[in-house]
């Protein structure tokens, strides 16, 4: 990648410097339009799939703008967004005359709005709610419309505010219900004490949302939102780093986080939990889960928790994160639509924890080995020391020398990484030949080989995957299953993302940059294919035995994203599948029949199910014996799938000689790291799976002999 990223830049910098840009326009004081005309010229001539900026640019452009500024509709009345809409067809052409105007007006009028609602939500929660009356709150903002009037505004704001109290009006209530409960002398606080102490909570939450985030924006942070939104329609990937975010960007990959250890996303108004770090607090606790989602965050020394609903993703990470040693209580709401309270006690997060790991088994006196790789990790400036494929070669020889008769690679959760890594890794599974396909816009294709003839595991192997499990995880599954090296198990399909990006630095564009650092920019430079020619992007990598999971029925895809880039096919790599010893047809389906039959994974379906239909359930009731009746039927019918955490196999999962010997020494809780692994690995229905199929292809079956060349 990093060759790829010298020649474009390369090819960028030629075209830029050919282009009729004059010095005067450069040495322009105004900074915004400079970024917009450097950040125009690369996404037109460096981006994969560059799009036409045209009426049907602008008309989308438009839409997602006014969704990133007020995605809640509780700032803008339907006449600001008339207001707006004369400009609806025209930001493209502003953009190619470096004019934001759209931008402007957009941006005073958010002040404007902000203001008011400041008054409007302390009006709002100076007067007591009313949890007897019947009503209902949408929470999906997509189905609401913008309101006309000021009472309308007012009574959208009390709705949701009202919305939010409900759970700290339900928490004090529970609390009082237990102090009773404990102690019987306890004087109970009345209804009316409890609902006041609930909104003054959401009103402090509120406040601090309002001064330490919205007030603390800047016109550079809005501005940086606009231009984020414009990359962003070239396809999902793109996406624009202003300087402050460029910062906490080579902060994150330089190696060491002070916090609770889990990888945060925003989904809509919400910020989601996409990734648990190995080893970190979050992960110790068990508690936290991914797709879980973060409501509310409470530091040890504070009375009230900061309702991070609608905050910006980098805000909110700012008061979860925190010195080691400090704990911090998050208010989630699980997939299943129960709301809890986690109280995680941070630590520093070494992001050695998301390295490769082994565990050995015995099953039915044979011996299997497994490696767990979170991510194809390395370090660019140090690639020979740290990488996945080093460390993977090193785990397979640790197990080979415990005598492992076949092998297990779980790339589930597995988000991807380097490109040059999975090329590297997958050689390591087959003597020699291409591994994938990469092409970038009016080029030819490069193909990707391996080269190097030797093998590091030359038996039978099963690659675990999720709906998660994307790019680099995804080329790996791919070029086995097309050699028919190993056999896929996991999800209907893999995540889909097809697409290679470069980060390019944009103060590098310009020689003579006066107006200070424009930030990055990270940029969808190619798209990989299959060796058999086809793409992964939206359709993923298609299981070989497709097992239910968590995921089996939300909405985690490419397949799922806004301006997604379409699939398409190349030709074939010639490539010499692998010499088949076991009987691939058979053992697919010997592998299927005992999943059919298996009344746990139908219990995994029925829950993948079931926190789908409360996900499509939008609708919340604001009243408050309505609300607890759903409460407790949520929690009576989640008791159902209790069992699913509650599935144990009769194996025992070990570590290998060479990391017994490091427990002697070792100072950093290894030992209890693993332990707490291998127990999750014995409590693993798809691990146990992948066991069955190894053992299945260890058996003596009639041997099916394979074409010695493919060319499709």
């Amino acid at each position: 990648m990093g060759r790829n990223y010298k020649v474009l830049l390369l090819s960028l910098l030629l075209a830029f410097a050919s282009c009729s840009f004059t010095t005067k326009k450069f040495s322009n004081p105004d900074k915004d339009k400079l970024l917009i005309q450097v950040i125009t010229f690369v996404l037109q001539q460096g981006h994969f799939n560059p799009i036409d900026l045209d009426d049907k640019f602008s008309a989308e452009l438009f839409k997602d703008y006014l969704e990133i500024v007020d995605p809640v509709k509780r700032y803008f009345y339907e006449s600001d967004y008339k207001d707006f809409e004369k400009y609806k067809l025209t930001i493209d052409d502003q953009l190619k005359a470096t004019d934001i105007t759209f931008f402007n007006v957009v941006h005073e009028r958010m002040l404007q709005r902000i203001e008011e609602a400041k008054e409007i939500y302390k009006e709002v929660l100076s007067q007591p709610f009313d949890y007897t009356l019947d009503e209902t709150f949408e929470t999906d903002y997509e189905k609401i419309s913008f309101v006309k009037t000021k009472k309308e505004m007012k009574d959208r704001w009390r709705q949701q505010l009202k919305f939010s109290t409900l759970s700290n009006y339900d928490d004090l209530m529970e609390q009082e219900k237990m102090a009773k409960e404990k102690d019987p002398s306890h004087v109970m606080k009345t209804e009316k004490e409890i609902e006041k102490e609930a909104r003054e909570s959401t009103l402090k939450s509120i406040d601090i949302y309002f001064n330490d985030t919205i007030d603390d924006l800047d016109r550079d942070d809005w501005f940086a939102f606009y231009v984020n939104t414009i990359v962003e329609e070239f396809d999902p990937h793109t996406y624009y780093l202003a300087p402050k975010s460029k910062e906490d960007f080579d902060q994150r990959m330089s190696g060491k986080l002070e916090g609770i250890g889990a990888r945060l996303q925003k989904r809509m108004d919400y910020i989601k939990v996409v990734e648990l770090i190995s080893g970190g607090p979050a992960w110790r606790g068990k508690e936290l889960e991914v797709e879980d989602l973060i409501l509310k965050v409470k530091q040890e020394d504070e009375a009230f928790p900061v309702n991070i609903v609608g905050m910006r993703i980098n805000d909110a990470i700012k008061y979860i994160k925190g010195p080691k040693g400090t704990k911090v209580t998050l208010t989630v709401k699980k997939v299943d639509g129960t709301i809890r309270d986690i109280v995680i006690t941070r630590d520093v997060v070494e992001l050695e924890e998301t390295y490769a790991k082994s565990a050995i088994v015995k099953k039915d006196n044979m011996v299997f080995g497994v490696i767990d790789l979170p991510s194809f990790y390395v370090d660019f400036q140090d690639y020979k020391n740290i990488n996945a494929a080093k460390d993977v070669k090193a785990e397979i020889e640790r197990l080979k020398a415990e005598g492992i008769q076949g092998l297990v690679l779980d790339l589930r959760n597995n988000g991807g990484g380097s490109l040059p890594t999975v090329v590297e890794m997958a050689g390591l599974f087959i003597k020699n030949g291409p591994i994938v396909q990469v092409r970038s816009t009016g080029e030819a294709k490069e193909i990707l080989e391996d080269r190097d003839k030797s093998i590091s595991w030359d038996g039978p192997l099963v690659i675990l995957v999720n709906e998660i499990s994307a790019s680099a995880s995804e080329i790996m599954a791919a070029a086995m299953q097309d050699y028919k090296r190993a056999i896929i198990i996991g999800g209907k399909q893999t995540y889909g993302k097809g697409t290679v990006q470069n980060v390019i630095n944009l103060n590098n564009m310009l020689r003579n940059n006066t107006s200070g650092d424009l930030g990055a920019l990270a940029l969808t430079t190619q798209k990989y294919y299959r060796i058999n020619g086809g793409s992964v992007q939206l359709e993923g990598v298609k299981s070989d035995v497709n097992v239910p999971g968590r995921f089996s029925f939300i909405e985690v895809g490419e397949k799922d994203k806004e301006n997604a880039l379409p699939y398409d096919t190349i030709d074939a790599a010639n490539f010499t599948p692998w010499e088949s010893y076991f009987d691939y047809d058979t053992t697919v389906k010997r592998s299927k029949e005992r999943m059919s039959n298996n009344p746990e994974l139908k219990l995994i379906e029925d829950n993948a199910k079931w926190v789908k239909s409360k996900i499509d359930a939008t609708i919340v009731p604001l009243n408050y014996k309505k609300y607890k009746a759903e409460l407790a039927l949520n929690e009576e019918e989640a008791k159902r799938y209790d069992a699913i955490s509650k599935y144990k196999t009769n194996l025992t999962f070990n570590s290998t000689a060479y990391e017994k010997a490091l427990f002697q020494k070792d100072t950093t809780d290894l030992k209890e790291k693993r332990v707490r692994w291998h127990e999750s690995l014995s409590q693993d229905i798809y691990v146990e799976e992948a066991l069955n199929v190894l053992e299945d292809m260890k058996m003596p079956n009639p041997v099916k002999k394979v074409a010695a060349s493919v060319n499709h």
